[in-house]
């Protein structure tokens, strides 16, 4: 790149197409500004592309496959063999991106898109390289949305073939024999999960001493009794040491194994993407781990230069990006915007996972009393007509004044019902707020009342004359 190279003038520029880059460029078209996007890829980013949207797809899949061959054995009325041809579903997973690829190029109507690499060459310029040429740009205000990708591990090489990352993963049109997947994180269970489902014989290798450690124990214990069932194998503080071509070797406490493995995916983990950005000629240094330091505002150390999404503290969750992505659009433009919402988490294994705000374990570890109340899906209606009775709805309550202040979830349909939760803890809502809130039946949203009205008896217990009101 040649230094003193004419830049052209840019009022906003967006270095990256995914969630955050693309909904931070569209809020900023909304409010007037004049908007360049840069994306080496596709629009749309990892999510849309090679995660979040293909892989629901494939394990809706795979679930729906499992839930009718569970009811027609369930004796429910359901007859006959279903298959399923995972080529075909990748035609349609890749049709289903399409559309909404489609979708971000029409939110993005009046925006520039650049394709290539954007990198900083000065403190208000970036340089973007194409296949056979740069271009460099002089920008007025910044936003850093580049997104992360796959942890790397020294003993499994990633070729797509068989040692596969989750890219890999959700591109095969084959169902694996043997399936090891190495990290029992959110990723690693949910693809595991899909394939058992498929039919591959799965096993999960974890190296701390639990899978899915976002999540509480008990509603963890959910997802582990469904895995048992799947024949799905649970090796937790073991770790991949070397790889064989048809078996990887590990360790643990009890000393080393070998593992049949048609295919391994590597799923331990996601890595910002800020080690290729030349942050130091814009003056930013990152922290451990290469991300990004922000204010509530998403402004770096850098007045005029903004980070969001997975290059910033926090997971990296899509739906943390789009509203980081419109807080920092607004700031720029003037208005008074700050990122302090909670972040619900998810985990769509089986049964679906979905927590917000403080966890039980949290509260306990750090000495802070709270009142727990759950309510099982085995006595929910709706829960027992889509003969998915397995799970809880376990509310944190704050004991003085009843408010929510987290909540967990396993069960059917968990990713859905986390939202009015979330607007529970984010609104600080209290127990008799969510009582008195009459929920349609049959629902699954019922178990929400129950686990309110649970948690509300306990409190009554413990003050009966101060805590009346808290049941309706």
């Amino acid at each position: 790149m040649v230094a003193g190279e004419i830049a052209r003038p840019v009022d906003v520029l967006v270095l990256g197409g995914g969630p955050g880059g693309y909904t931070a460029a569209a809020r900023a078209l909304q409010l007037g500004r004049e908007v360049v996007l840069v994306e080496a890829e596709q629009l749309g980013g990892t999510c849309l592309n090679i995660g979040c949207i293909p892989s629901k797809a494939l394990i809706t899949l795979a679930h729906d496959l499992q839930r009718a061959r569970n009811r027609a054995a369930a004796g429910t009325g359901l007859v006959g063999e279903v298959g399923v041809d995972l080529a075909a579903g990748q035609r349609w997973m890749g049709d289903v991106v399409g559309r909404l690829r489609d979708g971000v190029g029409t939110l993005l109507r009046g925006a520039e898109v650049l394709h290539g690499t954007g990198r900083f060459v000065g403190r208000d310029r970036v340089a973007v390289e194409a296949e056979d040429h740069v271009e460099h740009l002089q920008f007025r205000e910044a936003i850093i949305a580049t997104g992360s990708r796959p942890a790397e591990l020294a003993s499994l090489v990633v070729d797509q073939v068989r040692i596969l990352d989750s890219t890999g993963a959700l591109a095969l049109t084959g169902v694996p024999d043997d399936l090891v997947v190495v990290g029992g994180g959110y990723i690693g269970i949910e693809l595991g999960t899909a394939y058992a489902h498929l039919g591959s014989r799965v096993t999960v290798v974890e190296a701390t001493d639990r899978i899915l450690g976002e999540f509480d124990v008990d509603i963890v214990d959910v997802v582990r009794r469904r895995l048992d069932e799947l024949a799905v194998v649970v090796r937790t503080e073991t770790t991949v040491v070397a790889d064989e071509g048809d078996a990887v070797i590990v360790e643990s406490a009890a000393g080393t194994d070998r593992i049949q493995a048609s295919h391994v995916l590597v799923a331990v983990g996601r890595l910002p993407n800020t080690d290729d950005l030349q942050l130091e000629e814009v003056g930013l240094v990152t922290a451990l781990g290469g991300r990004i330091a922000v204010d509530e505002q998403r402004r770096t150390a850098v007045p005029t230069v903004f980070a969001i999404g997975d290059v910033t503290d926090g997971p990296a969750l899509a739906h943390k990006a789009y509203a980081e992505g419109r807080v920092a659009a607004e700031v720029m433009c003037g208005m008074p915007s700050a990122f302090d919402q909670v972040v619900p988490l998810i985990a769509f294994c089986e049964p679906e996972l979905a927590a917000v705000g403080i966890t039980e374990g949290g509260a306990r570890a750090d000495g802070r009393s709270v009142v727990i109340g759950k309510a099982s899906f085995a006595v929910n209606g709706r829960a027992l007509t889509l003969e998915q009775p397995a799970g809880l709805v376990k509310l944190v309550v704050e004991p003085d004044g009843g408010f929510v202040v987290g909540a967990q979830i396993a069960g059917p349909n968990a990713s859905e019902l986390i939202a009015e939760l979330t607007i529970a803890v984010e609104c600080a809502l209290r127990l008799d707020d969510l009582v008195g809130a009459i929920h349609p039946h049959p629902t699954l949203g019922e178990a929400i009342v129950d686990a309110a009205r649970a948690a509300a008896r306990r409190l009554q217990r413990s003050a009966p004359i101060d805590r009346q009101t808290l049941v309706r």
